[in-house]
């Protein structure tokens, strides 16, 4: 009879952000190991606080299947050696298999011979592998940090406290680190007791009962729905952050929502302060009114239940007033500041060993973003406003307040350029040069703040590559590909009139002149194309399917504007079932064209309407092409050809037997596949 198998790894308390990934591993883990083992189940649950992680399997079958399979092995010929006997590679099969030689059959397949044995392994008693293959599942358990403790060779996220793990009743024999398995949990750390789990099934309510919630997805509901009830009571809006909430779901294991308050003087401080020290320090969630205004309230998630809950605000509103405290005092000092003794200040912070200091990297950005103001043509105005956003960009680095809150970085740039008289335009360029901070961030609003951001996203990238430091595997400490991602998205919403690879020589220049570049020039450029290709590729993929991606990226992404744009048409014709024959039409022309050994085409040298019907066809083409206002017309200058190459093929005989005849032929259809090619490598498109 099928029963319920738990696993409960108990241990000390898991940082937030780990526990969600390891739920998931956990859970993942489980399944693949019950396909191996032949065992069949049905559902899979998932529970975790921060003190547990929980997998239950439900009706998991008593045994493991029966295996009968034919498994082939060796083709006869080389089964077989010279005298007829068993060769080392048809014993090799026998052993792999755990059979005798004699086992062996021969059957046909293609036509060719091969051996066969029949497998048969009767499935073991579900008990009898469970505390092996948990064991396995556990210690195959990946985190971001490991931890050692006591004299225990085992690592773990953190040290093991406590183990729950039944089959049905049963008591399955497991040990970690000399914690061996039982069917006792541990209730929540101050309102809860131990607690005796007779069956799987029981789980969930018995922890219950004791002020712990297993279920996330419970937890999380009964997160959202008390604060809700607190904004909807006092005509509230309570910003719930997705990445807040999700922190503070793994901070708790028996949630209650409560609000507190603070002095109304804390309020003249800008509000990302109060945002930033309530939500990155505090763990609170700020309180608006209906128009958006900032609240002197929080909100908090309570791990227990409400007893003295009015203590427990109290509480919380003396350590936020103590946080609320230095950030009045930092702010004030900072307004003691000026602009260039905080500049002068970056001169002697070091940005990289290789790369010199702040003050360096902010002289880099200011001629690469003057260079990139002049690329796209800009305005005297807007080159002037650049240059000295770009030359201030860093002050605020050395300030206080973003010394003790570094999430502010360029926010209060702004705030304190706008008190110190500086242009608004400069002084949003100062907060928007770090955006896109993270995926989904917009990119800057102003052209002022797009080439800033650009200009120092590309010195750090450049310079990193210029010296050796190009990003492996999982290994990007210096977050390059998020820097890559931010100036493709910039150049994409900003629809800023500049290629890749101009965006690239500007900065090695600067890079070289700086005498920073200790790599080939030549080789930092190819490098950067190729690590922009895969963001561009990224984009695309959100957009387009697979075999378009492949077949735009083909043809160049230098203009990533234009790349995407040409994905959009080329996904638009796909759809299409008519563009098939004409993509057939140009793979024909690129197939013989790669054949071409010379360029040039002379006129005097077709005999055949059909052949200068296509060269009429191709040059009217090409103008098009070339004049298109945009891809959907440069893709319809290409389409225009279909006709003519189909004549073509159907009555030209390309590889003629007149060499130069042949070569004009190969010439023109070189021509047109190199006006092709610019668009897109139409043979890597896949027609179901």
């Amino acid at each position: 009879m099928p029963k319920h198998i738990l696993l409960e790894i108990g241990m000390e308390e898991v940082p937030a952000r780990f526990m969600r990934a390891a739920m998931e591993q956990l859970k993942e883990r489980t399944a693949e190991w019950l396909e191996q083992a032949r065992i069949q189940h049905d559902d899979i649950l998932a529970y975790a606080t921060p003190r547990r992680l929980t997998v239950l399997v439900q009706n998991a079958a008593d045994k493991q299947s029966d295996v009968h399979e034919e498994v082939k092995g060796p083709a006869r010929k080389i089964a077989l050696d010279e005298n007829g006997e068993w060769s080392k590679a048809a014993q090799g099969f026998a052993r792999s298999q755990g059979i005798s030689p004699d086992q062996f059959f021969f059957k046909e397949l293609n036509g060719v011979e091969y051996i066969y044995a029949n497998k048969s392994s009767i499935g073991a008693d579900t008990s009898d592998v469970l505390a092996e293959g948990l064991t396995s599942i556990v210690h195959a358990m990946t985190f971001p940090k490991n931890m050692r403790w006591g004299a225990h060779e085992m690592r773990f996220v953190r040290p093991i406290r406590w183990i729950v793990a039944l089959h049905g009743t049963d008591i399955i024999p497991l040990e970690f680190a000399q914690v061996k398995a039982g069917n006792v949990s541990r209730g929540h750390r101050f309102l809860g007791q131990d607690t005796i789990i007779e069956e799987p099934s029981q789980y969930v309510e018995r922890l219950r009962e004791q002020y712990v919630m297993v279920d996330v997805e419970e937890r999380e509901k009964l997160i959202v729905e008390q604060i809700e009830v607190l904004a909807n009571s006092n005509q509230w809006d309570i910003a719930m952050k997705e990445d807040l909430l999700e922190e503070v779901l793994f901070l708790v294991e028996y949630p209650t929502a409560l609000y507190g308050s603070f002095d109304e003087s804390f309020l003249h401080i800008p509000k990302e302060v109060l945002i930033t020290s309530m939500r990155e320090h505090q763990r609170y969630f700020p309180v608006f009114n209906k128009a958006g205004e900032l609240l002197p309230h929080f909100v908090t998630v309570r791990n227990g239940d409400e007893k003295g809950i009015d203590q427990v605000a109290r509480g919380n509103e003396k350590v936020l007033r103590a946080r609320l405290s230095d950030a009045k005092f930092f702010y004030a000092e900072d307004q003691k500041l000026q602009i260039e003794a905080c500049n002068a200040k970056l001169n002697s912070i070091v940005f990289h060993e290789e790369l010199g200091t702040l003050g360096d990297k902010v002289r880099r950005i200011q001629s690469i973003a003057d260079q990139l103001a002049e690329a796209i043509q800009a305005e005297q105005e807007t080159r002037t406003l650049t240059n000295r956003a770009a030359e201030i960009c860093k002050f605020d680095l050395v300030t206080q307040m973003v010394y003790e809150f570094p999430e502010l970085q360029g926010v209060m740039g702004e705030d304190y350029a706008l008190k110190l008289g500086e242009h608004q335009a400069v002084a949003r360029a100062i907060n928007e040069h770090y955006k896109p901070r993270y995926a989904g961030d917009p990119a800057p609003a102003t052209t002022v703040g797009a080439l800033i951001s650009m200009a120092d996203k590309l010195d750090t990238m450049v310079g990193c590559f210029a010296i050796g430091i190009i990003p492996t595997g999982s290994q990007d400490p210096y977050a390059l590909r998020r820097q890559a991602t931010g100036i493709v998205q910039i150049l994409l919403e900003r629809e800023l009139p500049v290629q890749l690879t101009t965006l690239f020589d500007i900065a090695i220049q600067v890079l070289e002149n700086a005498q920073l570049l200790k790599r080939n020039r030549d080789d930092v450029r190819k490098d950067l194309y190729e690590f922009f290709g895969l963001r561009v590729k990224n984009v695309l993929s959100e957009q387009v399917r697979y075999d378009v991606v492949d077949a735009v990226m083909a043809a160049g992404y230098d203009d990533v504007k234009l790349a995407v744009e040409r994905g959009a048409t080329l996904m638009s014709a796909v759809s299409k079932e008519a563009f098939k024959t004409t993509v057939e039409s140009f793979n024909r022309v690129a197939n013989l064209a790669a054949k071409a050994s010379v360029s040039d085409i002379d006129a005097a040298l077709f005999e055949q309407e059909e052949e200068r019907a296509l060269y009429s066809s191709w040059q009217a083409a090409h103008d098009q092409y070339v004049k298109a206002a945009n891809t959907d017309e440069a893709l319809a200058a290409f389409c225009s050809m279909e006709e003519a190459i189909t004549k073509f093929f159907d009555h030209v005989m390309v590889m003629a037997k007149d060499e130069a005849v042949k070569n004009n032929r190969l010439s023109l259809l070189k021509a047109i596949a190199e006006d092709l090619k610019q668009f897109a490598d139409f043979s890597k498109l896949v027609w179901a």
